[in-house]
């Protein structure tokens, strides 16, 4: 006679089996679930396949477009000879994205640097000035010709040697005290010197200094001309 251990086991045993069919009969039942689905969608593709077919055919004679079938033919077998090309292309335009998205904050970041500097040099008037050179360079080309601009770039270097001359420190206090002495000057009401008046100053230490000014000058000019010819 069986014990009462056997007959357990045999239980447990055949519990396990019934939980195996169930997991079995659920997977069978859910792999039908999903074969009918797949049929659906098929069955529904096969129907907007053919609304869509219909449609462009009617489309197309409306438009009176005529397909041949050996240019579609022709037209396949070069998108699949081509695939690899075409994967290439969608690589690149891939990488071009990434490059986008990498160069993106770069771009913005230098866009609001370029914007802030913009911004600084025009409250500081930089574009004020630059439009008011306008007017300047009107007034240069009204008044100068062209053979006068021609002459003025023969003679630039010795103009801007001049220019260098006059930038020296004793030339420009001697400069500053002529135009002082000039502004402090009433012109209005100079007065007049008569010959005898004239040989009187002529005496003065201011006289005799501007004097030896005048003709040190003159005698260096003299020279030069000398050395020049």
């Amino acid at each position: 006679m069986k014990t009462i251990a056997e007959d357990t086991n045999i239980q447990m045993q055949i519990d396990a089996l019934d939980k195996k069919m169930d997991m079995i009969l659920g997977y069978v039942q859910q792999q039908n679930s999903q074969s009918r689905m797949i049929e659906d969608l098929v069955s529904d593709l096969s129907i907007v396949g053919k609304d869509a077919y219909e449609s462009t055919v009617a489309e197309l004679d409306k438009r009176q477009v005529e397909l041949d079938p050996s240019e579609l033919t022709g037209l396949a077998v070069s998108f699949l000879r081509n695939v690899g090309n075409i994967k290439a292309v969608m690589d690149t335009l891939e990488m071009a994205v990434d490059l986008g998205k990498e160069v993106g904050p770069i771009a913005n970041e230098v866009i609001i640097d370029f914007t802030k500097q913009m911004n600084s040099l025009e409250e500081k008037g930089y574009f004020d000035f630059i439009r008011e050179i306008g007017p300047v360079v009107d007034n240069i080309v009204q008044g100068f010709s062209p053979q006068d601009l021609k002459e003025l770039a023969n003679s630039i270097v010795s103009i801007l040697n001049i220019v260098k001359e006059m930038t020296q420190p004793e030339v420009l206090n001697t400069m500053q005290n002529a135009i002082k002495a000039f502004n402090s000057m009433e012109t209005e009401s100079v007065p007049s010197y008569s010959v005898w008046k004239l040989m009187r100053e002529m005496n003065s230490p201011e006289m005799q200094k501007a004097l030896g000014y005048g003709i040190t000058f003159m005698k260096n000019v003299s020279r030069d001309v000398s050395i020049e010819k």
